[in-house]
């Protein structure tokens, strides 16, 4: 496995935020895998011990920092301790989400601010951080986890969630337009995926219907995710910047 056709992100540091559960520990343990040294955003410590975990027990580099994606203060200092820990960031995931299924009409002002300061800012907080290194070194990639949401509208949460993903979409863009060429930013857009929080807001009726629509006929899995954000990560994608790739078993098209 030290062949660097198997292991095409050794060497490189990455940052994947809310990667305790989901998408986001599919993703890091699948760049892990490829070589990638993983440091685990998420203000769930407990689950980001645990992938931690198994990703040592892989034999591969990992850490992680409890972390507030939506305070400023507290993204750079935990990417200047990422860099002391494993050196300058060279791949940046910003997959940190939360959704509500609050009704237009019932959304209060603090839970507006808490979804786009999550989905939103905090992953502007992150390219802040860590782009300004990736340019100067002359390698870089940033994927950012907006959703088909950002595209359409959501089946499981709020308009603020949409808006949410509908803003990274235009971050990704206009950074895609000023990061190049040393820096790749790309966003991924799953349906629905097979993840913890699907499971907590989509009924069983409500998913298995959406799966009936879909070509695929299959709910989507993290690892299908994970490997479309590794692909994007690696020099196989040197020449896609400024794109949201949907990931929704056909979903959009129909």
């Amino acid at each position: 496995m030290n062949d660097a056709k198997c292991l095409p992100l050794v060497g490189k540091v990455a940052i994947v935020t809310g990667a305790a559960t989901g998408m986001g520990e599919a993703i890091a343990r699948t760049l892990a895998a490829r070589g990638a040294s993983i440091a685990i955003c998420d203000i769930d410590t407990e689950g980001a011990t645990r992938v931690v975990r198994a990703i040592e027990e892989e034999g591969d580099n990992s850490a992680s920092w409890e972390t507030d994606v939506s305070d400023g203060e507290v993204v750079h200092r935990v990417a200047a301790e990422v860099k002391r820990r494993f050196g300058v960031v060279q791949i940046l995931v910003n997959n940190a989400g939360i959704l509500y299924p609050t009704r237009f009409e019932d959304i209060s002002d603090e839970e507006w601010h808490r979804t786009l300061g999550v989905n939103l800012t905090g992953a502007f907080h992150f390219c802040r951080a860590v782009y300004p290194e990736m340019k100067k070194t002359g390698w870089g990639r940033i994927v950012n986890i907006s959703s088909s949401a950002g595209r359409s509208t959501s089946d499981l949460g709020g308009v603020h969630y949409t808006v949410s993903k509908a803003g990274l979409l235009g971050l990704t863009r206009h950074l895609a337009k000023e990061a190049g060429p040393e820096v790749t930013v790309n966003a991924v857009c799953p349906g629905i995926i097979d993840t913890g929080m699907a499971a907590r807001f989509g009924t069983p009726e409500r998913i298995e219907a959406i799966r009936r629509h879909l070509p695929l006929k299959r709910i989507g899995a993290p690892q299908d995710v994970a490997n479309l954000v590794a692909f994007l990560a690696s020099d196989d994608a040197a020449y896609i910047t400024g794109e949201s790739i949907e990931i929704d078993g056909g979903e959009l098209m129909i």
